[in-house]
């Protein structure tokens, strides 16, 4: 699994949640990914991938890492993506580019999907698997039945 070893303490979440603020980079599509990701590891590109392809799951799946006060985010789509405009270009954000948890979590939940898990068997899994020792969670809806 990727990003195994990659969570990190409460201590150490809660100060990058509040970290200044997130590089945001504007691209055509969820096909181009930013410039900023040029920089990072095969690994992180990756995962900005992953979680382009998955709204569908990660705006159901909460993010741990505090970044909800921090930086207003919804979801855990929110720590790689902020906004889809109606003319389907994209605003990535690089939150994710320094969050380990925000990574994992992402990996998790798309490769339950993957095995056959429903939205809501994922959120729970993600709920039950960070309600200790993390940040405070962001406020993100339950998925539909």
């Amino acid at each position: 699994m990727l990003f195994t070893a990659a969570c990190s303490s409460k201590k150490e979440e809660e100060s990058h949640a509040h970290a200044d603020s997130d590089l945001l980079e504007t691209t055509s599509s969820t096909k181009v990914l930013p410039a900023f990701l040029s920089s990072q590891s095969d690994e992180v590109r990756t995962v900005y991938q992953l979680a382009a392809a998955t709204e569908d799951i990660l705006q159901w799946i909460p993010c741990y890492c505090g970044c909800g006060e921090g930086h207003g985010h919804k979801n855990n789509f929110n720590c790689f993506i902020k906004e889809t405009k109606d003319d389907g270009s994209i605003i990535w954000t690089d939150h994710g580019t320094r969050c380990g948890v925000c990574l994992q979590i992402a990996v998790q939940s798309a490769q339950m999907k993957q095995q056959g898990a429903t939205n809501k068997e994922i959120r729970k899994f993600i709920d039950e698997t960070y309600k200790t020792g993390f940040g405070k969670p962001t406020k993100t809806p339950m998925p539909p039945t």
